[in-house]
């Protein structure tokens, strides 16, 4: 491949890899995280119904304001307080741009969202890994000392693990100058929300995403929250870059989806269920799982093992994810799909390991 007209550094970034997107073939995918159920029917009706001809010729409102005014009712904060962005990678990209690039380092954890060390060699920001407990926890007080800034995913991807919101309250004081951002893509399947720290700390900013919990992962939409300090700055960056992040039509399913409060109530409430009777069927079966509070569970499979289970599991049209990554490899991260879905893995797996024993 002819690199020459590439500017400098280009050729040794490692991009992130997503999970697999078959196109083609019916399979049960899950490899991705996503919601097994259809968007809230609000969202769905409006754009059943909505004429969008005359919003489609127009640029989208710049600052997304009824967006962020139904974001901010839901969390009990000022508009002022969110930003919203296209996905929460780029939500992400932006705040390693406005508030990492430091003489310190950046600190997450050895085990996370594999999307970080990216975003620090895209905008070179130096990073120091964290090692997770034997257990896969997290050890708050390796967390001090000199740092650009934290960033955790929570509760933490691959593992499902949940960090409690008093440990987070630890996290934050122990870095009371730097932004700490707490991720919290898979926060509405099991924990409490670092939104209502939102007024305490300066330093802290949580970051939302509508792919998991809210079933729009073809939207593209991702949020983050804090005080208007941080906010402002994010909007200098978005604002020197893209001026018009989220298009018309996204903005107003986003709206009615985020108003939907009862669905997506019941919605969490069916995947969480779903999540705890998957659970009990892996550990009958030999697995070993780490505690979820995700929409998906990191399970590590008896013989024949993570990748060979894996292998077998897609040649019978069943996608989960494997990771051939130090200390994860022999584990299998498997989302969490309708109770036929899992009633489907759960049957396969069964089959698979008896003709391996």
């Amino acid at each position: 491949m002819n690199t020459s007209f590439w500017s400098p550094g280009l050729e040794q970034l490692e991009p992130y890899t997503p999970g697999e997107q078959p196109s083609g073939k019916t399979l049960i995918k899950l490899n991705t995280n996503e919601n097994p159920y259809p968007a809230s029917p609000q969202a769905l009706t409006l754009l059943a119904q909505r004429d969008f001809a005359d919003a489609l010729r127009r640029y989208p409102d710049p600052e997304s304001c009824a967006l962020r005014t139904a974001i901010a009712e839901r969390y009990d904060l000022s508009d002022t307080q969110v930003f919203v962005g296209n996905g929460s990678d780029e939500v992400l990209a932006l705040s390693f741009y406005s508030f990492f690039r430091r003489a310190e380092p950046l600190l997450f954890p050895d085990i996370t969202y594999s999307f970080y060390p990216v975003y620090c060699q895209l905008f070179e920001i130096k990073s120091r890994c964290i090692p997770l407990l034997e257990d896969f926890s997290l050890d708050i007080e390796e967390f001090s000392g000199a740092a650009g800034g934290i960033i955790i995913p929570n509760p933490n991807a691959p593992t499902g693990r949940y960090l409690s919101l008093d440990r987070v309250e630890a996290l934050l004081q122990l870095q009371p100058e730097r932004v700490v951002i707490i991720d919290e893509a898979y926060i509405d399947f099991g924990g409490e929300s670092a939104t209502q720290l939102i007024d305490r700390y300066p330093n802290l900013l949580v970051i939302h995403t509508l792919s998991k919990s809210y079933a729009l992962a073809g939207l593209r939409l991702g949020f983050a929250m804090g005080q208007e300090h941080l906010i402002e700055g994010l909007l200098r960056a978005k604002n020197s870059f893209n001026s018009y992040p989220i298009d018309a039509i996204a903005q107003e399913v986003a709206t009615a989806a985020i108003r939907d409060r009862a669905w997506h109530t019941d919605n969490c409430g069916k995947v969480v269920a779903t999540r705890r009777r998957t659970e009990k069927a892996l550990l009958e079966l030999g697995f070993d799982t780490i505690p979820s509070t995700a929409n998906f569970i990191l399970a590590k499979p008896p013989a024949p093992g993570a990748e060979a289970l894996y292998h077998a599991l897609r040649e019978r049209g069943i996608l989960v994810r494997y990771f051939n990554k130090p200390r994860i490899s022999d584990y299998l991260r498997i989302s969490i799909g309708t109770d036929d879905d899992m009633d489907q893995l759960i049957r396969n797996c069964k089959e698979i390991l008896a003709s391996q024993s």
